[in-house]
């Protein structure tokens, strides 16, 4: 009798242990496998940390690519020279608006090309790591913009008639304690230089850039600054039809260009493991084994498992202009990230993606690399910044560029 017993117990055991082996294989089923198509030199990953500089460390990935890509040479540039000169810049217009406009950690791929275009750039070395003037392994600016902030909306909304220039001189203090100060001559690989004179000899040239977002409010083949809070410089973006801005995308990956990328990465397709997907929800409900109602009640992390679940398999929209559109004004599509696009692959089922460099360091399955799919990126497009020589020819005629 034991025996039997015994015999029955190892039978189930061996039942529960197959069956879980047949689940962990239904799901590895899900799990993407990536063929490469394209893919274009970038250099390493870097790690924003606790700041709101996605648009700073994603932007001068983007002209390390370029200058990669025009000299050969490798080069790792200064976000903190960005950021110390766009802050000012901010915080001047902000008190020119007596406080009527958003001071605020974010900014755009705009911020970058106007300070290499004015301050120049310098290279990473000459002023201090980040984060390591108060203690820090890297940024962390939750300190530093409690400070900020405050000082800058204290003058921005003071009731004065007249405010002296001095509060920039104190602003500066803060930029340069916590960023620290931005050096007027450098030495570099045994040559000196000044910011400016280090950037004309990157072997890029910053006039070659240009933006491209796609919207309906304003007209095709026009030029509009898009009207996002963090857009505050007001650059100009050229409004091409959603199968025209993606074709930009395609031929710059074709011709060895990346893209500095700007959309919205809140969406539940948008996974922390290095994935994107343009979810639908109501197919994904469906296939959940769930009807809306249930579905609708399910907390965000249920529903975040199911679509972990499902991977690569899970249903997607159709991105359309008339959706792009709506989302932008209803303000579910926003710009609360900046990535790099470099590359393209497809998974085993051939759904093709684009490869993404992120700035969260090497976290996620692939290391800091995102990929995210061609439906996600023309659904979820703000704006991007391109050489302008990445753009078909026949679409640069109808731009006039």
């Amino acid at each position: 009798m034991k025996k039997i017993i015994t015999f029955a117990l190892m039978a189930m055991v061996a039942v529960s242990a197959g069956a879980a082996k047949k689940k962990v294989a239904a799901k590895d089923k899900n799990k993407p496998v990536f063929t490469v198509i394209k893919e274009n030199p970038i250099t390493s990953i870097k790690d924003q940390n606790r700041s709101g500089t996605c648009w700073d460390y994603s932007t001068l990935s983007f002209f390390e690519a370029e200058i990669l890509k025009a000299t050969g040479k490798t080069y790792d540039l200064e976000e903190s020279f960005v950021a110390n000169k766009t802050y000012m810049e901010r915080a001047i217009q902000v008190v020119r608006y007596h406080g009527d406009c958003q001071f605020s950690q974010g900014g755009s791929a705009e911020d970058v090309l106007a300070t290499m275009k004015t301050h120049g750039i310098i290279p990473q070395g000459i002023m201090p790591f980040p984060g390591s003037l108060y203690g820090d392994s890297l940024n962390n600016f939750n300190e530093f913009f409690s400070l900020l902030e405050p000082y800058v909306a204290a003058i921005a909304k003071s009731d004065a008639k007249k405010i002296s220039n001095q509060w920039k001189a104190g602003l500066q203090g803060i930029l340069d304690a916590y960023l620290g100060k931005c050096p007027e001559k450098f030495t570099f690989e045994g040559k000196e230089y000044t910011p400016k004179t280090f950037v004309k000899s990157l072997g890029i040239d910053l006039n070659d850039y240009v933006s491209i977002t796609s919207y309906t409010h304003h007209p095709f083949y026009t030029a509009f600054a898009v009207e996002v809070q963090d857009n505050w410089r007001f650059p100009l973006s050229y409004n091409l039809p959603m199968a025209e801005m993606m074709q930009v995308i395609d031929n710059a990956i074709e011709q060895g260009y990346t893209i500095a990328w700007g959309g919205d990465v809140s969406e539940p397709g948008f996974t922390r493991q290095g994935l994107a997907y343009a979810v639908d929800t109501k197919k994904t409900e469906s296939l959940a084994g769930s009807d809306m109602a249930k579905w609708l009640k399910l907390t965000a992390e249920k529903k975040k498992n199911i679509i972990d679940s499902l991977g690569c398999t899970v249903p997607e929209i159709v991105a359309t202009q008339e959706l792009r559109q709506e989302r932008f004004d209803n303000w579910e599509l926003t710009d609360d990230h900046g990535m790099l696009i470099y590359g393209t692959a497809k998974d085993q089922n051939g759904k093709e993606y684009y490869m993404v460099k992120n700035s969260w360091g090497e976290t996620g399955t692939y290391k800091g690399i995102w990929y995210m799919t061609k439906t996600f990126i023309a659904a979820n497009t703000m704006d991007f910044l391109v050489n302008k020589k990445a753009i078909p020819a026949e679409i640069r005629k109808k731009l006039g560029i």
